[in-house]
């Protein structure tokens, strides 16, 4: 408990980086205070965004709640991501996506398996749950991967060509998603009553739904502070679109979920631990991914789902890593700690990459 509170006074206390975030843009400060300063201060509002929605949905029902924690589980990512394409920085938003699943799967796993699993044997889980969660990352990887194989494969496709493809696979996966939240909370809801009942409402409606409101709203301000930002930040430390996406921006909007898995997996809780890192991984895939495709093709530049050959050996690295080491539904430090060092490896491969 006191460790919470500890925790809880860290996510306000860092609120301060909001209105210094405002006075930098307004001084016209250098990028790298700039950015520093607007992830610093996303970072808690990302926070106060996830517990609102799951204080509005233990008072709303299974039903409603679950389309909230659909809509603003990744609100951040989804905001980030919006500004990041109306600037024309479609390569670095497919970027933050890699990062976002790599660092759900490798980081944020990898980090709850070891911490949580420091001083004891092993920690378990339910089998048939993680196999089932497995499954699903398959499909959404299929869908992030086929797209790319079809380009290698056919003879210089065109623009309208790929273009049609990325909205036909992100029309099945925003389909796909929608029939998992009506096997969630309409037809098989009563295999996930436990999950909703184990949170308990603190805050009254009224002020749950004006925290969610004015995070959101503060979230979309810093967003574009940020990405603003990138350009001349990546010019003057010599950064990638590639490296700023798919490392920076993926940890800043995960920031919040980070500390929840770790939080939850000390007190040995791993298939709620489980369900943070690759439910929130199968969401970005599955329902942020053809949002943004969709939203895309409002601005000047669309995003289509032609990732890079290193993104996706990323992503589908990470996937038969999860894979591999959940089956048997146990897990200690080490496996964690072999999460970890898959995601350095790709951290300093990014880094690196031209």
């Amino acid at each position: 408990m006191e460790k919470t509170k500890i925790l809880e006074k860290a996510f306000k206390a860092f609120l301060i980086f909001v209105p210094l975030s405002l006075f930098a843009e307004y001084m016209h400060s250098s990028p790298v205070v700039i950015f520093i300063l607007a992830s610093l201060a996303i970072i808690p509002l990302a926070k106060y965004i996830g517990e609102s929605t799951e204080e509005i949905s233990a008072r709303t029902g299974p039903a409603l709640g679950g389309l909230l924690n659909a809509t603003f589980g990744n609100a951040t990512e989804l905001i980030i991501s919006v500004f990041a394409l109306q600037a024309g920085l479609t390569e670095m938003v497919k970027a933050s996506i890699t990062g976002s699943i790599i660092g759900n799967l490798l980081l944020i796993l990898g980090m709850a398996f070891f911490i949580g699993g420091l001083g004891k044997d092993e920690q378990t889980f339910n089998t048939t749950a993680a196999r089932a969660s497995a499954s699903t990352l398959f499909l959404a990887t299929a869908a992030i991967v086929m797209p790319v194989v079809f380009v290698l494969t056919s003879e210089n496709p065109s623009a309208a060509t790929i273009e049609t493809l990325s909205i036909a696979v992100s029309v099945i996966m925003a389909i796909s998603y929608l029939a998992s939240l009506l096997f969630s909370l309409h037809t098989h809801k009563h295999l996930y009553t436990a999950d909703m009942a184990e949170y308990h409402a603190r805050w009254g409606v009224k002020k749950s739904v004006a925290v969610l409101l004015v995070s959101t709203v503060v979230v979309a301000v810093m967003s574009e502070i940020l990405v603003g930002s990138i350009e001349p930040l990546a010019e003057s430390l010599g950064w990638t679109e590639l490296f700023i996406g798919m490392i920076f921006i993926a940890i800043i909007g995960n920031a919040a979920e980070h500390v929840s898995a770790i939080t939850i997996a000390v007190k040995d809780r791993m298939d709620l631990a489980l369900q943070i890192a690759i439910g929130s991984t199968t969401q970005i895939a599955m329902f942020v991914v053809p949002v943004l495709v969709f939203m895309s093709y409002f601005f000047e530049t669309p995003m289509n789902l032609i990732f890079t050959t290193f993104e996706l050996a990323c992503i589908v690295s990470a996937v038969l890593m999860v894979k591999s080491i959940i089956e048997d539904g146990k897990s200690n430090w080490f496996e964690g700690l072999q999460l970890l060092g898959t995601y350095g490896i790709m951290v300093v491969v990014s880094f690196l990459h031209p």
